[in-house]
């Protein structure tokens, strides 16, 4: 069996043909950040039953992705004004920390839809945020189809949008396109006639619109981070979103879109530290040089988990500060300086979460032992999805923006990996 009819068979059972759009499900309206918070714990509560068996044998979570839209949790960010609840932004980290600590798949599948309602609010006519926040509101669910492979960067863009006989057609192919599989519009990113950045919003089950479900990466692997195919789609030109416009004043896009990357890791975080905890206590050995009955009792383990939880708890207070930055940035109109104060009070949220995520994975093994890496357990599931996760922005480029800006005053730049 080839690896494509595998991964076809593996959902054929609980999700629509690649080619056709999900059911629409009705959706509840959440009221407010506590009926966020709690409607995540619930959908955390389920996710974490099977997770590791869903990492195991890369089985989608089609119905938590389901549960997660039905709950209300996927148009919590929509705006008041719209209908939505508009939680904070520590809320919307909340939520996505709450979940991640799961299932970080499940995280990061509908982190796109959240940083493209930022996106439509500050770029999008009224009459178009009217019908995609309805939408969403309703139940409609947005992937993301922006990044390709083999371009010179990530900011580089062969997809086209042109005219064609009064009509616009779309012509492509993605990558990385993690939430397409899920979706019922899929936002894409294309260049028009002019050289400007547009996004267009595509209903599953448009003619010429193919989505495969190639992701292969080690980790984060129940996702379908994998290919969008455009042939000659054709577009509602009032689904078009002119995004280039985005580039015209201070914004937060990117530090929103940041957040969200940061939350996912610190939920990768705290459940590496919470099974190693459990691993230890219920199923590890004790060194025998360190004279104890109990593997719990080794002082040095102790020592490294006080320094893991120490590290937790920074990375998670530095992430409700970054929230609590936004916050106050977003409450007022936003300048170059206020906008670069988010993206850095991000940064340093991103960082510790980056690291603590990779270290907790990590010593895992070093402090539960050499049975912690059965098969059976799947706790290298917790290293493979930090590693794998964190790579969509380097670390490094934070430590340079929080430096410049305090060393020098320079300001970050904008786009949507800062």
């Amino acid at each position: 069996m080839s690896d494509l009819a595998a991964r076809a068979l593996r959902t054929e059972n609980s999700a629509p043909q690649p080619d056709s759009a999900p059911a629409l499900l009705p959706a509840v309206i959440l009221q407010n950040d506590a009926d966020a918070i709690a409607a995540a714990h619930r959908l955390a509560d389920l996710a974490r039953l099977k997770a590791a068996e869903r990492d195991a044998e890369r089985r989608l979570p089609w119905r938590l992705i389901e549960h997660f839209t039905q709950s209300g949790l996927g148009s919590i960010s929509i705006p008041g004004a719209y209908g939505g609840p508009q939680v904070s932004f520590v809320t919307v980290a909340e939520v996505f920390r709450i979940i991640s600590a799961a299932d970080p798949a499940l995280g990061q599948v509908p982190q796109n839809q959240f940083g493209i309602i930022h996106l439509i609010q500050n770029s999008a006519t009224e009459q178009q945020k009217k019908a995609l926040f309805k939408g969403v509101l309703d139940g409609r669910r947005i992937g993301n189809a922006g990044p390709e492979r083999g371009t010179k960067n990530t900011l580089e863009l062969k997809a086209r949008l042109t005219a064609r006989g009064g009509k616009f057609v779309i012509n492509g192919q993605k990558f990385y396109s993690t939430g397409a599989l899920f979706a019922h519009w899929v936002a894409v990113k294309a260049l028009n006639e002019h050289g400007q950045q547009i996004m267009a919003f595509i209903a599953r089950g448009t003619s010429g619109l193919q989505i495969v479900d190639d992701w292969s990466g080690f980790g984060q692997r129940t996702t379908a981070s994998g290919t969008v195919l455009l042939d000659d789609v054709e577009v509602d030109a009032a689904l078009i979103v002119e995004n280039w416009r985005l580039s015209l004043t201070p914004n937060i896009q990117g530090a929103v879109s940041q957040l969200i990357q940061a939350a996912i890791d610190a939920g990768i975080a705290r459940a590496a530290i919470d099974d190693t905890i459990e691993f230890v206590r219920t199923r590890s050995r004790p060194w025998i040089d360190a004279h104890v009955d109990r593997a719990s009792d080794d002082p040095y383990v102790i020592a490294d988990i006080g320094k893991l939880k120490l590290e937790l708890h920074a990375a998670e207070a530095l992430l409700r500060e970054a929230g609590k930055v936004l916050d106050e940035v977003n409450a007022k109109p936003i300048d170059e300086y206020s906008a670069a104060r988010a993206s850095i009070a991000v940064a340093r949220a991103k960082v510790l979460t980056t690291e603590i995520s990779l270290l907790a994975s990590e010593k895992l093994f070093e402090l539960a032992g050499s049975r912690a890496t059965l098969a059976e357990f799947n706790l290298d599931r917790h290293w493979r999805n930090a590693r794998v996760h964190t790579l969509h922005d380097p670390v490094r480029w934070k430590y340079h923006a929080v430096g410049a800006w305090h060393l020098n005053g320079t300001l970050p730049a904008r786009h949507s990996w800062i």
